[in-house]
């Protein structure tokens, strides 16, 4: 009896012990799942007040909109979340990303000269303001000698326009800038930029000279091939005005046409026209930068003018002429005349 008593009191000893461990072990596994809980529930916002401040602070300015977008009840909260997005100009990227804008490649050509240091930097700013107002892309391709180059490229950084600064070693005499052997030259320098990098758009050749509408930039990009436009030319010392460019019947080229206006107050002078103009102005026409590196290119011409086969600029000046119904006049009847161009003897002036 003795014994037995014995050893039940031992095993109810260690029963009592084991049950102890088993209520410590659950009590410490409680106190760590609510610490856990605890530690991230900590960073949580506590109420949708503070989400929607954090959404301020991470979006700027321009999130106050989406907040009370968001702060609005039920399905009228996404309406006006969209209506805000939209707001936004959302609704334009999407527009613009599924029909992105053709590239505009707009040519400016220089005149070196001592004189004209300061008229050039002049027209150049004022070329820079212009294209800032026509819609992007733009591709500014600004063309002149060497030792120009330092002046020009600390201007052209500060127009925040997309740009390419293009210069030539080759000399010429004042009788060849006279002739426009000088400008020839550089929109070739340019051409054979475009062509090289396969600059993909509409190039227009802007001298510094040239006043635009801004509704031209627009109707550019829906050049396809060619296109061509009427081109008021004002000496810059007299009131004589000279319109000359394409004749239109709708927006398709019949001919050319040339219009002397004398001055103010004499009246125009008889309209002449021609079929085909020996060379078309530069001012005057644009064109699909893919008609450079056009495989047909090189067999259009007869071998009797191997020259012209290696001049871009005589190229496309010689294509435009060669099929009307390729070239789409601007604007749609050619009745308006949205290009000016100032002829002067200045250097700086012309293009």
């Amino acid at each position: 009896m003795g014994l037995s008593t014995d050893h039940g009191g031992a095993a109810g000893g260690r029963g009592k012990k084991q049950g102890g461990s088993q209520l410590w072990k659950k009590a410490l596994l409680h106190s760590c799942l609510c610490f856990v809980m605890g530690f991230f529930t900590g960073f949580a916002p506590s109420s949708v007040s503070d989400w929607t401040s954090a959404a301020v602070s991470a979006g700027g300015v321009g999130s106050s909109h989406m907040v009370r977008a968001l702060q609005a009840a039920g399905a009228g909260a996404g309406a006006a979340l969209n209506r805000s997005l939209l707001a936004h100009g959302g609704g334009a990227a999407a527009a613009s990303s599924s029909s992105p804008r053709p590239l505009l490649v707009v040519v400016t050509t220089t005149e070196s000269t001592p004189a004209a240091s300061g008229e050039r930097a002049a027209a150049l700013t004022r070329m820079a303001h212009t294209l800032r107002l026509a819609a992007p892309p733009v591709l500014w391709v600004v063309v002149e000698a060497a030792p120009d180059v330092p002046a020009t490229a600390r201007l052209l950084r500060a127009t925040g326009l997309m740009y390419r600064h293009l210069t030539y070693k080759d000399n010429f005499t004042a009788a060849d800038a006279a002739a426009g052997k000088v400008r020839h030259h550089q929109r070739n320098v340019a051409l054979g930029h475009v062509e090289h990098h396969r600059l993909a758009g509409v190039v227009l050749f802007a001298g510094l000279g040239d006043v635009f509408d801004l509704r031209f930039f627009d109707q550019l990009r829906q050049i396809s091939a060619f296109g061509a436009w009427p081109v008021a030319t004002m000496a810059r010392d007299s009131r004589k005005v000279v319109v000359r460019g394409p004749a239109c019947s709708a927006s398709a080229v019949t001919g050319w046409f040339s219009q002397d206006f004398g001055n103010a107050t004499a009246a125009p002078s008889a309209t002449s026209t021609t079929a085909r103009p020996p060379e078309v102005d530069a001012h005057g026409f644009a064109f699909n930068s893919s008609v450079l590196w056009d495989p047909e290119r090189w067999g259009r011409y007869p071998t009797s003018e191997p020259d012209k086969s290696q001049d871009s600029m005589k190229f496309v000046q010689q294509v435009v002429l060669e099929d009307f119904s390729k070239v789409k006049g601007i604007p749609s009847d050619c009745s308006e005349v949205m290009v000016w161009h100032v002829d002067s003897t200045v250097p700086s002036s012309s293009s």
